[in-house]
């Protein structure tokens, strides 16, 4: 920078500070005392205009002016922890031991140091990660006791009796009885080999979501528990690798035929499905920012992230999730209503009578066509500030005062604005409807075509939507949607058909437990009635269980489950007898 002059050495210290807190602090002073413009004193100390202007804003805001210029006090400059045993930890390495062998060995020596720090240390004595080792290559330590290799070849049907605290997944034996399990996986087909078969496969990854496990890979915990075998016709459990790859070799175009063919094996028993449905979207989070998947809106999170997007109906009359769609791109997304449409009409042979979901499932071009099929649709319209300027330019006579046939809810006579409007994409007039006196701050807007209900029947049936949200809540919180083995696309795919059939389950032994629990969530009732004890006795023709009581099994015996003969052909073709001790 150039004064005119030669600086002597003292003025040349002020003028032409080199240290940063020291330049900072001439800087702010020229501004402050001097007041000079800004962009001169940038351009002479050296700032670009924004940064000095955003350095001007933190000193205005420093509540102790004195304390913006003090330098700040650095961290140890060694690692005592670390120096401490870094002869040893080489040592060690050159024996070719991991970070978790040397840990042990250190502290069985006394000396405390955490993965972390060893792996830091080892990395800069210049040491490579080692490569991964077979068990045989490993130091000598104590293991846990290996298992045996799931083999249907080697499956057990003799005499004997074992004690289990799993007696629950039994109940679901006589509710799977109606349903051809073989041919919801030839569907598919589902891979399977001789010694896993496809029907085994589903059994065993089913049953680890009727019992709530949150992760495939605790199955370990369960090895040696002979109820999950005995469940799937197997000898043991399959081992976390297998379940974990097993959905590897299984498209997308596997997982809608086996979705299909599981929904027309489900009204062997009994259900009859709505007409009425619930849709919404859900984001399965990416464990991993690497993952090459596109971002989506994560509710839970209140922010877009990496993640998969999957699409979920409801049969509202039934209370039960019917389809599951996932990995829809961000270009397919407004079209995945009509890809449900075209799936229920192959399926029921019809339309389905009436469609509610939220504002920005689909576009206004989609509802048109819903339309022109004559199906009713009850939907969210995003609120604009001109559309509320209009809304509430209304006269107070144009409102009308309704109730709502609910006594539960708090707020049952809220006020409606019934007009019909125009919109872009939409052929046609649609209904809108502005909900006021609701609970909420903002107005509620629905769209909808059907121009004959009553505005009491649809300001109920939307609400009635919201249910979709406990489902999708259910499954994350029970069936673990979100905690998925890997963020693969194909197996989050594979696991919501599993998640959608496992809740089918529940919802039948609802029914069958009767007005108690049919409305209680998979949760509430695994905790009352399925987390049970027992003790397992197989005979020659006969596998009977015994359950420990319990004080909710009263309402098993009342459901028809308990003292009545459920044949297994998978193991044996012996009869499953559930009784009470």
């Amino acid at each position: 920078m150039s004064h005119g002059k030669q600086l002597t050495d003292p003025a040349a210290f002020f003028l032409s500070p080199q240290d940063p807190l020291h330049r900072q602090y001439e800087a702010l002073r020229t501004y402050f005392v001097e007041q000079l413009p800004s962009h001169q004193v940038a351009a002479r100390f050296g700032y670009t205009p924004g940064a000095f202007r955003v350095l001007c804003h933190q000193f205005r805001h420093v509540p102790d002016k004195r304390s913006f210029f003090r330098q700040p006090r650095h961290g140890p400059q060694s690692a005592p922890a670390r120096d401490h045993v870094r002869e040893l930890a080489v040592a060690m390495r050159k024996r070719n031991l991991s970070v978790y062998d040397i840990q042990r060995e250190l502290a069985a020596a006394s000396h405390t140091i955490s993965i972390n720090a060893l792996s830091v240390l080892l990395r800069e004595e210049g040491f490579a990660r080692l490569p991964r080792r077979r068990d045989e290559q490993r130091p000598p330590t104590l293991k846990p006791e290996a298992a045996a290799v799931a083999d249907i070849r080697q499956l057990d049907l003799s005499s004997r009796s074992f004690r289990t605290p799993l007696a629950g997944l039994f109940l679901f034996v006589p509710l799977l009885a109606p349903i051809d399990l073989s041919r919801v996986v030839q569907a598919g087909p589902l891979p399977g080999s001789k010694m896993i078969p496809a029907a085994s496969a589903v059994r065993s990854l089913l049953a680890l979501k009727l019992l709530g496990k949150e992760r495939k890979s605790h199955v370990m915990d369960l090895v040696f528990d002979q109820t999950i075998a005995l469940f799937a016709g197997l000898n043991v459990v399959p081992k976390r690798s297998y379940l974990a790859a097993y959905s590897s070799g299984i498209d997308h175009r596997a997982n809608l035929r086996l979705m299909a063919a599981w929904f027309d094996q489900i009204e062997r028993t009994g259900f009859q499905h709505g007409s009425s449905l619930d849709l919404d979207f859900h984001t399965v989070p990416a464990n991993s920012a690497e993952e090459p998947l596109e971002k989506h809106y994560v509710s839970s999170r209140s922010r877009r992230q990496k993640g998969i997007l999957v699409f979920l109906a409801r049969d509202a009359e039934q209370r039960l999730l019917c389809y599951g769609n996932a990995g829809i791109p961000k270009a397919e997304q407004a079209d995945e209503i009509l890809r449900f449409v075209e799936f229920w009409e192959q399926q029921t042979g019809r339309a389905p009578t009436e469609l509610v979901f939220d504002s920005q499932l689909t576009t206004y071009a989609n509802l048109s066509r819903l339309n022109q099929q004559s199906i009713f649709f009850i939907t969210l319209r995003r609120r604009s500030r001109k559309m509320l300027g209009e809304i509430f330019s209304q006269p107070a006579s144009a409102w009308r005062r309704i109730t709502l046939d609910s006594l539960t809810r708090s707020y049952r006579t809220p006020r409606v604005l019934d007009q019909r409007v125009e919109l872009n994409g939409y052929q046609g007039t649609l209904r809108q409807m502005t909900v006021i006196d609701l609970g909420h701050e903002e107005p509620t807007v629905l769209l909808t075509n059907n121009l004959k209900a009553s505005p009491a029947t649809l300001v109920t049936r939307y609400a009635q939507r919201m249910l979709i949200e406990n489902k999708i809540s259910e499954a994350i919180q029970f069936f673990h949607l979100d905690a998925l083995s890997s963020m693969v696309g194909l197996k989050v795919d594979f696991d919501l058909q599993l998640t959608l059939m496992a809740s089918s389950l529940y919802r039948l032994m609802a029914q069958r437990i009767g007005r108690e629990y049919d409305r209680a969530q998979p949760k509430k009732i695994f905790r009352n009635l399925l987390d049970l004890s027992a003790r397992v006795d197989i005979d020659a023709g006969q596998v009977v269980v015994t359950l420990d009581k319990r004080a909710h099994l009263p309402y098993l015996v009342a459901s028809g489950l308990i003292d009545k003969p459920t044949p297994m052909p998978w193991f044996g073709d012996k009869q499953l007898v559930i009784r009470v001790a």
